[in-house]
């Protein structure tokens, strides 16, 4: 049983009960194609426009949300600390101070995928749901335990992938497993339009000629991101900084405050339907 306590947000006699909130799971199935990153700088954006957001860590044993988001050293306890009654859901739960809004539940970093039991991860992903506007769900790479466990509780997924053949391959796979219930989006991630105007790098069309799902955003390969995850400082709390507004603006989508198309540049592709495609 997950114990939680938080008077501020327990309504009273009176109130209309709040909308549930919705769960995004981030995935790709590939590693280091920036889902961390992505969830983080999400996160961030979607708190800095009012909206109550909590980051989950589901990457058992290799936890790295802590430290892009610049909050390891406050870290006391982690999911499975919850899962398995050792603390309340409460004292787990890290609130960001530069964005109040925003708290992160942290993953345990000396525990295996296996030790996590995939209904109770679900159930208390509901128990999010019903305290917070967003719930994104940092998947694991690969299509484990780790990934069931991440997709258990989120209708809705967000696959992130970068303009390389193996990342298209295995974000394809990660499509299928996904299923036809849930609501999936793409963000292109780490673009560098001189390299595709060579012909040297995958387009946005390229990558969506196999993948065939609404786009999200294109986010572009840009130093500030490397230099804000190494602070532990989203690039998205940046107001001077472009790739930091491509995160913003993905936020406003998803919040549906911006009904707008995706910026992206219209290059020519050149590999087509290199896997045959969709349909």
């Amino acid at each position: 049983m997950i114990n939680q306590v938080v008077q501020d947000e327990v309504p009273v006699a009176g109130d209309v009960p709040r909308v549930r909130g919705r769960a995004i799971v981030v995935t790709s199935g590939k590693g280091g194609v920036g889902k961390t990153t992505t969830t983080a700088n999400l996160g961030t954006a979607l708190a800095a426009l009012g909206a109550s957001v909590v980051l989950v860590d589901a990457d058992v044993g290799l936890r790295n949300l802590d430290i892009v988001l610049g909050l390891e050293a406050r870290v006391r306890h982690h999911v499975l600390d919850v899962l398995e009654g050792v603390v309340t859901l409460d004292e787990a739960l890290v609130t960001d101070k530069r964005v109040p809004k925003l708290r992160l539940l942290a993953a345990a970093q000396t525990r295996e995928k296996d030790d996590v039991d995939t209904a109770a991860f679900r159930d208390l992903i509901g128990t999010l749901r019903d305290r917070f506007d967003y719930v994104l769900i940092d998947c694991p790479a690969g299509i484990e335990k780790g990934f069931v466990n991440a997709i258990a509780g989120a209708d809705e997924a967000i696959v992130v992938c970068t303009p390389e053949v193996a990342a298209v391959r295995d974000a394809d796979r990660v499509v299928g497993l996904l299923g036809d219930d849930r609501k999936v989006e793409l963000i292109v991630n780490r673009l560098r339009p001189a390299l595709v105007r060579k012909g040297k790098m995958l387009s946005v069309d390229d990558v969506n000629d196999i993948l065939h799902l609404p786009l999200l955003g294109v986010i572009a390969d840009a130093p500030d991101v490397i230099v804000s995850t190494n602070r532990g400082q989203p690039v998205a709390l940046d107001p001077a900084s472009e790739v930091g507004e491509s995160y913003r603006a993905i936020a406003r989508r998803i919040t549906g405050q911006d009904s707008a198309a995706p910026e992206i540049p219209r290059e020519k592709t050149f590999l087509g339907k290199l896997f045959g495609g969709r349909s």
